[in-house]
């Protein structure tokens, strides 16, 4: 590994991925604030506050807001990328964060709930290209040897970034009533930070030969990031797959919806994705506070206890980021997914127990520490590496807009519902996550070739 390969996957990870899980869990612990905000702002204009009921479908919109601008952000993907390349589209999103962060720290001068709501879907629209973009970036500079490590490195800055907003967000630092539209803001310094550094590297050599037909520039790309002289096998190898795509343009969803000779690749990237989603890790990020309320912990540990499955988790990610190449891909991701149905089921059981024996409100906080350890280890980031792996050059963007608006959708539908899920189901609501995450592990098992150490063209025969 050279040190421009690991300074850009670090970079991008940096100002990007740790962005996704920064805002993910940011909205945990100023919730009661945010709440008062609204409430206090609704006051003032009309003269009454909000009913229980309006104030947690506004404040359930804040939240999931953030997905539906992801959504969004995911379709522009292909345009991005094939326009800009995935150096550039990755430098031009940050402007993007800048702009959230000044509608979301100055919303509390302004008296502005819509502030807060509007940053959040520009912070959901970066992370919805950036969701795609950081893996297809790194899946295409890293050799075949070091594309498992590499591409769960964004992975473990996705949990360092829910860690910092739960740490961020103790009483002690930034989790004071009058520092809440600081604390959504600080987004704007690791995207400082990529903004005025990514242009120091080269773009991606795939994209530069395969798609600008540019041989001299992926020749230096190749030689930044390998660190060597001699990178004709790799010139060759980008070069036959060119040939094998010289008679394809790029595909469009529909075209890779409709073609049936990736039709299980296309069928694979929306059942990990889509269960990625539904397997509950996002109610459990947006939700942890009222989770661990639920579950008996008092109020004025559950800040500390929030920060104690942040910590695991990055741990998680660190052990999947180097065992993925010694693993593989497929054990890592059916090990999480068993994982995080075993423990769901755990919750369920642990909450009905609850009133007859106060202890199970331990296993509880064990379980939802289980499902957490088990997303990061595997499901966190290898369906993006595979959606990477997976397709050939011609396909990729598209299969990244099919899975990054999935995953999306799917991601807006959980943190909209499990509010009132909860309210309707109980403690039978994570039994729902159970069977998904279960079956996405069945898939995995039947359908899903192991891709560790192949080339892409090596991997699409493996499907044919």
């Amino acid at each position: 590994i050279t040190f421009p390969l690991l300074s850009v996957t670090l970079l991008v990870s940096f100002g990007s991925s740790m962005l996704y899980g920064y805002n993910l869990a940011v909205v945990n612990s100023p919730a009661e604030h945010i709440k008062a905000f609204y409430n206090a702002t609704w006051s003032q204009r009309y003269g009454h506050g909000l009913a229980p009921g309006p104030l947690t479908l506004l404040y359930a919109l804040t939240v999931s807001i953030f997905a539906l601008g992801g959504l969004v952000g995911s379709l522009l993907v292909g345009v991005l990328v094939e326009r800009y390349g995935r150096n550039g589209a990755l430098s031009r999103s940050a402007l993007l964060v800048l702009l959230a962060g000044g509608f979301m720290g100055f919303s509390r001068e302004l008296g502005s709930p819509e502030m807060v709501i509007i940053g959040r879907s520009i912070t959901g629209l970066h992370s919805g290209i950036c969701l795609s973009v950081v893996p297809l970036y790194l899946g295409e500079i890293a050799p075949k040897n070091l594309r498992g490590f590499l591409g769960l490195m964004p992975s473990i800055f996705i949990c360092l970034g829910v860690f910092s907003a739960q740490v961020l967000g103790l009483p002690e630092l930034l989790g004071k009533d009058r520092f809440w539209p600081l604390f959504l803001s600080v987004v704007v310094v690791p995207a400082s930070v990529q903004l005025l550094l990514l242009h120091c590297f080269p773009e991606s050599p795939r994209y530069l030969l395969i798609e600008r037909n540019d041989v001299c520039g992926a020749t230096k790309a190749l030689h930044r990031f390998l660190g060597t002289p001699d990178v004709q096998d790799v010139i060759e190898e980008m070069r036959e797959e060119q040939r094998s795509l010289s008679s394809m343009e790029m595909v469009s969803v529909w075209q890779l919806l409709r073609e049936r000779s990736v039709r299980w690749q296309t069928l694979s990237v929306v059942v990990v994705n889509a269960g990625m989603q539904l397997s509950g890790i996002d109610a459990i990020w947006f939700y942890t506070n009222a989770i661990f309320e639920n579950a008996g912990i008092p109020v004025s540990q559950i800040p500390y206890t929030t920060m104690g499955t942040g910590a695991i988790e990055v741990l998680a990610g660190l052990i999947g980021c180097f065992t993925i190449e010694r693993v593989g891909r497929r054990p890592l991701i059916i090990t999480g997914f068993c994982a995080m149905g075993v423990c769901s089921a755990g919750i369920t059981i642990s909450l009905l127990l609850q009133a007859t024996l106060p202890w199970m409100r331990y296993v509880s906080v064990a379980c939802v520490v289980g499902i957490i350890a088990g997303f990061c280890m595997g499901p966190a980031g290898v369906p993006f590496l595979m959606t990477a792996e997976l397709f050939m050059q011609s396909h990729r963007p598209a299969a990244y807009i099919v899975g990054g608006s999935l995953n999306w959708l799917c991601n807006f539908t959980v943190g909209f519902i499990f509010p009132f899920l909860q309210m309707s189901a109980g403690a039978f609501c994570y039994l729902l996550f159970c069977g998904v995450c279960l079956l996405v592990a069945l898939y995995v098992y039947l359908v899903i070739p192991e891709t560790k150490n192949k080339t892409f063209m090596e991997i699409s025969h493996v499907f044919a």
